[in-house]
């Protein structure tokens, strides 16, 4: 299985788990809070300690697989993430449910991070548009949960749909256990001071930098938009699952159309015009007082959101092919300290000033990421030509 239509193949199926992994946490909260009696802070902090398990996953893959290699860490991981999706269905205490949560944070950092590494591994001049097209799957994962969760609310407990999604990891654990992947490339490891020398980069710490951003602003969205549901326009926990859903399959449609787009448009311009929606849909969902302008304006959301993560890791892969584990790793790592503190302090503001209010904080980060990306631009042309994003 080592050529690149099967990589392909196997590293869709595993962004769709990777989706489900980050989704059914925010799809749940709702149910989760009234069932152990818990409030948005420590809702926020739950989000954000999968954030953590993601952030330290996206660490570790990377000197791993570039020493040895992809199959044994992606064998433990999806193993790791049905353990710990069924152990989040039937948690008997917070304290359980706070471990499976970290658990499958870990295990989901591992998978995302291997999976978009060997995807820029294999594709060539094509890595922009197969991370994107590899990317839509996460929407797949991600939209799934939420529409289980509406169609199965009243046949079936919350817990017993939960503990189904599990063994739907079984299918690509077993593709993993049956492939060939491209051997590793640092056999012998790669030395302490390249990574620091990697990790001290401009280029690399701007890309973690906008990806900080991104992944605040999507964890902040994902984890609290039934909440906002709920709360702020009167929709039922079971049903404001599918407006989440919305979400990600506005990401998901943009991710599958966006191949098509490179192909014509330079990348960053993309990306700024994908913000520029971003922004203006979430400021007319903070505005919204009816369910229909609302789930116009989360379907609009996601599609905003929907190219930056694989644009930059393109530009990732082109830039550092002979590390492109770890250097993945390394932007991942910065980026998920943003989907720790974004989902918190929205929790913090939510509690304080209601949901409204907490999502503020995406439109000021938007504008921030908007002003990044020309300062990314520029640190990159003289060494690459990415930024258009080559296609065949």
């Amino acid at each position: 299985m080592r050529s690149r239509p099967s990589v392909v193949t196997l590293a869709c199926l595993g962004m769709a788990t990777f989706g489900i992994v980050l989704t059914t946490l925010g799809a749940s909260l709702p149910n989760v809070m009234v069932d152990f009696g818990i409030d948005k802070a420590q809702g926020g902090a739950l989000l954000s300690l999968l954030t953590f398990g993601v952030l330290a996953g996206s660490l570790v893959f990377g000197p791993i697989v570039d020493s040895r290699g992809y199959k044994p860490l992606l064998v433990f991981a999806f193993a790791a993430i049905i353990i710990g999706l069924e152990a989040t269905a039937f948690a008997p205490s917070i304290t359980v449910l706070r471990a499976s949560v970290l658990v499958i944070g870990f295990s989901g950092g591992l998978v995302n991070g291997a999976l978009n590494a060997v995807t820029a591994d294999v594709s060539g001049e094509q890595r922009a548009a197969t991370l994107t097209f590899v990317g839509a799957f996460f929407g797949v994962g991600a939209a799934g949960v939420p529409l289980m969760l509406f169609a199965l609310s009243g046949v079936a407990s919350h817990a017993s749909i939960l503990a189904s999604i599990a063994p739907l990891i079984v299918v690509p654990l077993i593709l993993t256990v049956a492939a060939t992947f491209p051997p590793s490339k640092q056999p012998h490891g790669l030395p302490l001071s390249d990574v620091r020398q990697l990790a001290s980069e401009r280029p690399l710490l701007l890309m973690g930098l906008i990806l900080f951003i991104q992944s605040g602003v999507e964890s902040t969205v994902g984890g609290w938009t039934t909440t906002f549901f709920a709360e702020e326009l009167g929709v039922g926990a079971d049903h404001a699952a599918l407006y989440l859903a919305l979400f990600w399959f506005g990401l998901l449609l943009g991710r599958l159309t966006l191949g098509r787009v490179l192909r014509r448009v330079p990348a960053v311009r993309v990306v700024l015009s994908s913000i520029t929606l971003a922004l203006v849909s979430v400021l007319l969902l903070i505005a919204s007082r009816n369910v229909t302008m609302a789930a116009i304006a989360v379907f609009l959301l996601g599609c905003g959101f929907s190219p930056t993560f694989p644009v930059i890791f393109g530009f990732a892969g082109d830039r550092y092919a002979r590390t492109s584990g770890t250097a993945i790793g390394l932007i991942m790592g910065i980026a998920l300290f943003g989907g720790i503190l974004l989902p918190f302090a929205a929790g913090v503001i939510g509690d304080l000033r209601g949901m409204r209010a907490s999502l503020l904080v995406v439109p000021a980060c938007l504008l921030l990421q908007a002003a990044l990306l020309p300062v990314l631009s520029r640190a990159v042309r003289p060494d690459s030509s990415q930024l258009t994003a080559p296609v065949s």
